[in-house]
């Protein structure tokens, strides 16, 4: 795994048992993935070849390129149940040896993931993403347009690798008469599906600001119920001391 053209691909081997489905049909299933940080934020199952219902692939004749692991080709997934347009791919003849027997699965066609028997949403979990969930008496403050909306003694700092650290909140110690809920839903493969909430003062909406999960995963299970607020977009007073707002995507 180590020459010069390697080195644009980050690739570990993998030791979990991980396979998808489509239709409800098992199409891939191994204890040996690979895990390839296509982009750097997360990384993608790749499966030996020995390890997916090649039966199940067919050639859409098809590549898509990629300038670190070479020209792609891209095969539709169909079981008894559904059909999936270029949802596989497989780098044949990859600058990089290791992809060559592998093939890999767009997650959003697929019907369902799996780490050993729990299911995983969004994308593969990084394993070098931790979650941590801590209890602070920290004072907490959240202002918005002038008007405080949160002040609470009993939050939980989440610190999540590669994010800001967000304060959940007790809605005991949130002005709830100023949140209105909102149809948005999102998924972490880390701490489940959160809702939203807008902050309304006034006559000014501050859309999905706040979020919360009702029924968070397993490691992220002590902020269930609580509220944060997105700290790109209020102000957010630590101790008395005003917070620098952090620039991220969600800015």
């Amino acid at each position: 795994m180590d020459n010069g053209k390697r080195r644009r691909v980050r690739i570990e081997q993998g030791g979990k048992r991980i396979r998808t489905y489509l239709g409800g049909e098992l199409v891939a299933d191994t204890t040996r993935p690979l895990l390839v940080w296509e982009k750097p934020y997360y990384p993608v199952y790749y499966f030996p070849e020995s390890d997916v219902h090649l039966d199940l692939l067919t050639p859409t004749g098809e590549t898509r390129r990629s300038p670190s692991r070479g020209d792609a080709t891209l095969y539709t997934v169909a079981t008894a149940a559904s059909k999936a347009e270029g949802a596989a791919y497989r780098h044949l003849d990859s600058p990089v040896e290791e992809l060559r027997d592998h093939v890999a699965f767009s997650w959003d066609a697929m019907g369902s993931w799996f780490e050993e028997d729990e299911e995983v949403y969004v994308h593969a979990r990084d394993p070098h993403t931790r979650v941590d969930v801590l209890p602070s008496s920290r004072h907490v403050e959240v202002v918005i347009d002038g008007v405080k909306v949160a002040d609470s003694r009993s939050g939980r700092f989440l610190y999540e690798t590669g994010l800001p650290a967000r304060y959940y909140l007790p809605k005991t110690d949130v002005r709830m008469d100023l949140l209105e809920p909102t149809n948005l839903h999102t998924q972490c493969p880390y701490k489940g599906v959160a809702s939203y909430y807008d902050v309304v003062i006034g006559e000014e909406r501050h859309e999905n600001a706040v979020w919360w999960y009702p029924f968070p995963a397993k490691e992220s299970s002590d902020i269930a119920g609580l509220v944060s607020f997105y700290n790109e977009k209020v102000d957010i007073y630590i101790d008395g001391e005003l917070e620098t707002r952090p620039k991220t995507i969600f800015s």
